[in-house]
């Protein structure tokens, strides 16, 4: 078993056991080599296993393995591999129904670029532009050509009415990113529509984004 896989499944025990996985309803995946190896359909994180993870080629098609093939990957398969597109450096890739992600996915973004306003310096540091990706059915590949078509530079995304998802170079960054989401749509449903809120300067936000070199705007 690959080291990443073995690194992905502990990760989603973590996101399981933090609140963040509800049920059967998160997926997750690694990139080896010009393979992607994801949670199957209908699996948890909080149990996955080294076997319930499927396997395709970079364009969809299911890598057979012994006798026959490896078992069905989830049906968010297109989205995880629209992301791996927009970047050849990805390895991971996490999607997640997790609550304040989901309720915040349900609200109007702050801008065209991303759902939430820069009122505290992290997810501008740490994951930059979180847009809004229209709503469709899951499993819909209009969602995931959304994403890979997107001109726009980012790391995470909200899927309207759905949840999030996020990837990075590693396992870790994926699922750092992926935490911040959800960390940042909790403030967002924190402060409402609070009148006296204090976002960051324009000053301030281009001095994070300068330092940390993430996409924003």
């Amino acid at each position: 078993m690959s080291d990443l896989v073995e690194e992905l499944l502990a990760a989603g025990r973590g996101l399981a056991a933090s609140g963040m996985s509800p049920g059967t309803s998160g997926n997750v995946s690694v990139r080896v080599g010009d393979e992607v190896r994801m949670s199957a359909s209908g699996t948890s994180l909080a149990t996955l296993t080294a076997e319930q993870m499927a396997r395709t080629t970079l364009d969809g098609t299911p890598v057979t393995e012994g006798d026959g093939p490896t078992p069905r990957p989830t049906k968010e398969w297109p989205l995880h591999l629209a992301m791996y597109a927009r970047d050849p450096e990805y390895r991971c890739v996490v999607h997640l129904h997790s609550p304040s992600a989901v309720a915040a996915s349900c609200l109007a973004p702050w801008r065209e670029h991303t759902a939430f306003a820069p009122v505290t310096p992290y997810v501008v540091m740490r994951v930059g532009n979180v847009p809004l990706v229209r709503y469709a059915a899951p499993g819909d590949p209009a969602q995931a050509e959304r994403v890979r078509g997107s001109a726009l530079r980012f790391h995470g995304a909200l899927l309207q009415n759905h949840g999030s998802i996020a990837a990075g170079r590693t396992v870790a960054e994926a699922v750092d990113r992926a935490i911040e989401i959800e960390e940042a749509a909790r403030v967002r449903l924190l402060l409402g529509d609070r009148l006296d809120t204090r976002h960051l300067t324009d000053d301030e936000v281009r001095e994070l984004v300068e330092a940390y070199g993430q996409p924003w705007g």
